[in-house]
This record gives structure tokens, sequence and C-alpha cells, in this order.
């Protein structure tokens, strides 16, 4: 059964950072393409950050490139989203997601992924 466990969320003031993780387990991790998505209340779910089988090549959102930076330890099954500079705009619950077939580079171009983490809740007050 695959399990992606995402944790590090909280309340952080504007202009703090956060270190969010997702714990994968029950998949064969370093096979899976990573993404970190966000529904903030009362908007769709949107695409964050995508991430390499290898971690060698990331994507970002346009509103989130060069703030927020997506890895990944294969060793470790999880993976990882840095987020600085945080603004009230980026409160939302994020999501982890993986993938197995699909290209890094398309993660953001679609929101369908094979499995999903239940979100942790970021916060950023103003």
């Amino acid at each position: 059964q695959v399990q992606l466990v995402e944790s590090g969320g909280g309340l952080v003031q504007a202009g703090g950072s956060l270190r969010l993780s997702c714990a994968a387990s029950g998949l064969s991790f370093s096979r899976y393409v990573m993404g970190w998505f966000r529904q903030a209340p009362g908007k769709e779910r949107e695409f964050v950050a995508a991430i390499s089988r290898t971690g060698g090549s990331t994507y970002y959102a346009g509103s989130v490139k060069g703030r927020f930076t997506i890895s990944r330890d294969n060793a470790k099954n999880t993976v990882y989203l840095q987020m600085n500079s945080l603004k009230p705009e980026d409160t939302a619950v994020y999501y982890c997601a993986a993938d197995l077939d699909i290209a890094a580079y398309n993660v953001g171009r679609q929101s369908r992924m094979d499995h999903w983490g239940k979100g942790a809740l970021v916060t950023v007050s103003s």
C-alpha cells in the first residue's frame, strides 16, 4: 500500500521559512517523479514544484520560483520543499504526489498523479 505522509507545516510570519517533508512508503521511490501541489481556501489545487527521478531536474510554478526549492533523498524515500520568503498568499494545504510514468517537466501541465498525500497546512501571517 502506497503512503505519502507530509510533515513540517505550521504557522509562520511573512518573510519566514518552512521546510516540508514527504515520506514515501510502499513504492519504489526512485522510479517516481515527485511533485508538490497546494490548495488555498476557496481555490483550486495548483502546481508548486516537481523533481525528476534522480533529482537532477526541477521545475517550479512562476509564483514560487526563486523562493522555494524542491529536493529529494532517494536513500530516505523522502522529498522536501524548502520554502523561503513566505508570503500570506502562500497559505494553503500542501500536498505531495508521486507518478510513475510522467515526465517531470509535464507535472505542472496537469494535476493527475498516481498517488497523493493527505496534505500539510501552511499558514503565513502578515
